[in-house]
């Protein structure tokens, strides 16, 4: 085993749980197609979702299926989004997003082991959850077709981004996906007890 590698992917994983305390939402108001493409990159807990989706799709189903879990996300992210427009955020959001991280590390971890239904039931879950708290967000009075446009198309280049890297991760030794996956669910354990 490649020592050296072991000692880089433990350092990224030891940045990515010191970076876990990030917020992704620090308050209300934004508006616009920058500040939602900007959105789902501005938060570990977005950035880790939306790449696991891709990750998981990759891994788990046939090349020609492989985007229904992007779409599956992006359906239900949507829907979340406008219940947070009328509804806000509510208290226990943060730490369900964060929840949804580490269910990604546990479902990466399994990938084969659980039937893909379990798979797509977690997305759509955690997709509505990622879209309460970016809907929340929102500023009022400002556009929320360019704002809703923007995160859509952020969390879309972040699944693109987690295919990729599946579809990499496919070709190199079994441990190195392990590494990953136990990877995001500590993040998200950790993001989960800052936030509880």
């Amino acid at each position: 085993m490649n020592t050296s590698l072991v000692r880089r992917a433990s350092v990224a994983a030891a940045l990515a749980l010191a970076a876990g305390v990030a917020q992704a939402h620090e308050g209300h108001g934004a508006h616009g197609l920058a500040a939602g493409l900007a959105h789902p990159f501005a938060g570990l807990d977005h950035l880790l979702a939306m790449i696991a989706v891709g990750l998981w799709s990759a891994a788990v189903l046939p090349a020609a299926q492989r985007l229904a879990g992007p779409a599956f996300f992006l359906l239900a992210l949507l829907a979340g989004a406008f219940v947070g427009v009328q509804t806000g955020a509510g208290v226990f959001i943060e730490a369900g997003v964060a929840l949804s991280v580490a269910l990604f590390g546990v479902l990466l971890l399994a990938r084969r082991q659980l039937p893909a239904v379990a798979g797509f039931a977690l997305i759509a879950a955690a997709g509505a959850l990622h879209g309460v708290a970016h809907g929340a967000e929102w500023a009022a009075g400002s556009s929320f077709a360019a704002y809703a446009a923007g995160f859509v198309l952020g969390s879309a280049l972040l699944h693109a981004a987690g295919l990729i890297a599946g579809s990499w991760l496919a070709r190199v030794p079994a441990w190195v996906w392990r590494v990953q996956a136990a990877g995001v669910g500590a993040a998200g354990l950790f993001m989960f007890a800052s936030r509880i």
